[in-house]
């Protein structure tokens, strides 16, 4: 049985996945136009994210926001809770018809996060989890991936773009963490990544430079589904420093260190 909260959030994801969705289906025949889709896409942010306040707010009107496409909204509850929202995780993909992205909703209390949807229109999958409660997938039970080592593994990761993040510790990381593994997937929409690790999908997860909103309510799912996540330090401060390493309990290690190895490593002169 789903909370009240988590109903709240989950149906939020839902009301404004619809419009999503239409939107998404003119995207696909936007790719043909001289002008291109990148306008279009914009709206449709924007145009979710003001449908997840709306519905949030009426829910929860005391409840602050952490946006991406706005200025934060400060909180009224007594515990400080405010919802940290994604209304597009993975645009570029949106932008280019490619079906995977999500709506991402996390809960955050006292300045932890307690509670976390992502919701995938395309697949119908609802990620969901709170705190001390477990991860779920719509209705099943999750867990994180018993796999015992990095060569069985299969670890996703996100990569910097044009004017965005350090290159080159990426793809250091990049070739460290490939010489050891199965295999290394990319598909851009870091709220999904962590939500496959806490389904078992993928065994791990790692990247650099992220955003709150990108990981606010994986972090919870991960955690909730038996699985670690920390920050390239070893702590608990990816909100903050926006690099995050999540896995199973046997392979979180062996991925941090790779990981930590090729970031902290000074570049030659």
């Amino acid at each position: 049985m789903r909370s009240a909260i988590i109903n709240v959030m989950a149906r939020a994801c839902y009301k404004v996945a619809r419009g999503l969705i239409h939107d998404f289906g003119e995207v696909e025949q936007l790719q043909v136009s001289r002008k291109g889709p990148a306008d279009f896409v914009s709206t449709a942010d924007l145009g979710a994210q003001r449908g997840l306040v709306r519905e949030l707010s009426r829910a929860r009107p005391d409840y602050g926001f952490l946006l991406e496409e706005a200025a934060p909204v400060e909180s009224r509850d007594p515990l400080g809770r405010r919802w940290i929202v994604d209304p597009l995780d993975g645009t570029t993909n949106y932008l280019h018809g490619l079906p995977h992205w999500a709506i991402s909703v996390g809960l955050e209390e006292s300045g932890e996060l307690v509670a976390g949807v992502i919701y995938d229109p395309v697949r119908d999958e609802l990620f969901w989890a709170e705190k001390g409660a477990g991860a779920f997938l719509n209705n099943r039970r999750l867990r994180v991936a018993e796999r015992r080592g990095l060569t069985q593994s299969l670890i996703a990761t996100g990569l910097p773009f044009a004017g965005q993040g350090d290159h080159d510790a990426a793809f250091s990381q990049l070739r460290a963490v490939a010489a050891e593994t199965a295999g290394i997937r990319r598909t851009g929409a870091a709220a999904l990544d962590l939500a496959y690790v806490a389904a078992g999908r993928y065994d791990g997860f790692w990247e650099n430079g992220l955003q709150p909103w990108d990981i606010a309510a994986g972090i919870v799912l991960v955690r909730e589904a038996g699985g670690y996540v920390t920050d390239r330090a070893g702590g608990r401060d990816m909100m903050v420093s926006g690099d995050v390493v999540a896995a199973s309990a046997r392979v979180h290690h062996r991925l941090f260190a790779l990981v930590r190895a090729r970031r902290d490593r000074t570049p030659p002169s």
